[in-house]
């Protein structure tokens, strides 16, 4: 099989300070992976204060990657598939057994900072490749797939582009239960429709669409509309469509936690939470995403933080009484 040339292309790579024969490197590179996670993540950090002390690392240097695969496919400049190209070899290098393996197919180990660090968090939790590499895929599709017919073919992305999440978390839970990791898709398919929602107008900005064009049809919404940034009744009722579904997700997701152990059942719904409080801020700015992007406030993250922890000490439900509900329709 011919290897594609990534010879005029480069990866970015973070500064470290020491040299990476030197026995501090691979702390190194896990601190240069949560300096990234918490200079990056915009909702909730990644490897929060709610996850045993031994997990975060490794949650950090998922998160790197993941991010790092995301902003090659979304920001870099020049040729990102080559780019794209680039992070999968240094991906497959995080599989090799040893040096003499390296020798035999031609294959080095990680070069790469953040690729040193997941090599390691590979290692000691055999995590398999197939879901970093569906995540460098959903980046490659998105370099030429910029609109989705159906909900089902949005959805089908999301496998790509969310889904892997969940069954690497997973994975270093060791929960390896196929009917555990179909729960985990659920939640983070919420997420990424979530996130979709959120960033309609940043994501019009650079010719994306996510939002199903049969949907659009069907509520008389036009794709110029949206790349113009004209909101309107058909707008907004497309939008709460979307979000209802979204919600829904979320809630089917949501059975996973009681399969959970304690510290992790704490983060997921954490995220579950913040999910859920991205759709009610689409709902409370009346889902006018084409002008303003809704978020959580740094007092309401902190809130739903603590509310959070508080219920994870004290044995209550860690999902309130009507967080799954609509803003519109219920003020908690």
């Amino acid at each position: 099989m011919t290897q594609p040339d990534t010879s005029s292309v480069e990866l970015p790579v973070p500064t470290i300070e020491i040299d990476s024969d030197s026995p501090g490197y691979l702390d190194a590179t896990f601190a240069a992976c949560e300096h990234l996670t918490k200079t990056h993540y915009e909702n909730f950090s990644v490897g929060s204060r709610l996850l045993p002390k031994h997990l975060r690392k490794h949650f950090f240097s998922i998160y790197a990657f993941s991010r790092g695969v995301d902003d090659l496919g979304d920001e870099a400049e020049g040729d990102r598939l080559a780019l794209l190209d680039l992070w999968e070899q240094q991906l497959d290098s995080c599989y090799t057994e040893s040096d003499e393996s390296n020798k035999r197919t031609g294959t080095a180990s990680p070069t790469h900072p953040y690729f040193a660090a997941l090599a390691e968090t590979i290692r000691i939790f055999d995590i398999p490749p197939r879901p970093f590499k569906r995540l460098i895929e959903a980046n490659r599709r998105d370099q030429k797939i910029t609109r989705h017919k159906t909900f089902d073919d949005v959805l089908e992305y999301c496998t790509y582009s969310a889904n892997p999440v969940g069954h690497l978390v997973l994975y270093l839970a060791r929960v390896r239960n196929p009917e555990l990791h179909e729960l985990a898709n659920r939640t983070c398919t919420a997420l990424q429709l979530a996130n979709f929602w959120q960033d309609v107008q940043r994501d019009s900005k650079i010719g994306r669409i996510y939002v199903p064009l049969e949907d659009l049809a069907r509520f008389g919404v036009t794709e110029q509309q949206i790349l113009e940034g004209k909101s309107d009744e058909n707008f907004r009722a497309v939008m709460r469509f979307e979000v209802d579904r979204a919600r829904q997700l979320f809630i089917d997701g949501y059975p996973l936690a009681d399969h959970l152990d304690s510290t992790l059942k704490s983060d997921f719904a954490l995220f579950t939470r913040g999910g859920l409080e991205i759709l009610r801020a689409i709902e409370r700015a009346n889902y006018t995403v084409l002008t303003t992007r809704p978020r959580i406030s740094k007092f309401g993250k902190a809130r739903i933080f603590a509310s959070t922890w508080i219920r994870s000490k004290f044995g209550f439900s860690l999902i309130p009484k009507g967080a799954f509900k609509s803003a519109t329709r219920h003020t908690e």
